[in-house]
């Protein structure tokens, strides 16, 4: 059996991992309280190294045409931007007005509004309206779960070879394996895993980052 690394993060252990990684900077702050502020619904936010790991990501890549599939208030999206050059593109996909009101403002105190392009309407109708033409570089998952299947092949077909999907909350607070747990949104996520993993058309590694996140990059 393979010896297990992984480490659960105490709160201590994780203010000590973001502030000697890429900590938040004063935007992101303010994008984060205000967010903090709408409630229990503000746990759709990413982690703030997960968002750290994204621009960097980008960067990695020299990733020039991205897509975001669940926007909420943009912090995500902010940091996928960040990585991107001055004549990126990141097409954001949302059905919310109100959430993504939040992330327009902070996209322009950012300085990276005008890398944005933001559609209010159902993702899958956004994603099914774009050319078939594989000249995506990457693409970044975080909506609902009942979807993702649909959503992952949808980007995949667009996507350049060597072109990467990545995808979030893939471990659902590790009710993935908790045999207890069957809603919906867990056997989607379980559905969504088996389907990437017996992919031949990718190659892909699941990390537990923040809530779990697959990559999965195109042959």
């Amino acid at each position: 059996m393979t010896e297990i690394k992984s480490l659960g993060l105490s709160p201590e252990l994780h203010a000590y991992l973001v502030a000697r990684g890429a900590p938040p900077d004063p935007v992101l702050d303010s994008l984060a309280r205000e967010t903090q502020a709408l409630g229990p619904i503000s746990i759709m936010q990413v982690a703030p190294e997960q968002g750290a790991f994204l621009t960097m990501v980008a960067q990695l890549m020299g990733a020039r045409r991205a897509v975001e599939i669940g926007t909420f208030t943009g912090y995500s999206a902010l940091c996928l931007a960040r990585g991107l050059p001055e004549d990126g593109k990141l097409l954001c996909c949302d059905t919310s007005e109100e959430w993504t009101a939040v992330a327009r403002r902070h996209w322009e105190k950012a300085g990276v509004a005008h890398k944005i392009e933001l559609k209010i309407a159902p993702a899958i109708e956004t994603l099914r309206a774009l050319p078939r033409t594989a000249n995506l570089d990457l693409a970044f998952i975080d909506a609902d779960k009942t979807s993702y299947i649909d959503y992952y092949e949808e980007l995949l077909g667009r996507l350049r070879p060597g072109g990467l999907i990545l995808v979030d909350n893939v471990l659902w607070s590790g009710n993935v394996v908790n045999p207890a747990a069957n809603d919906a949104n867990t056997a989607a996520i379980r559905r969504f895993n088996d389907h990437v993993a017996a992919d031949r058309r990718v190659e892909s590694v699941m990390l537990p980052i923040s809530d779990g996140l697959t990559f999965a990059r195109k042959k």
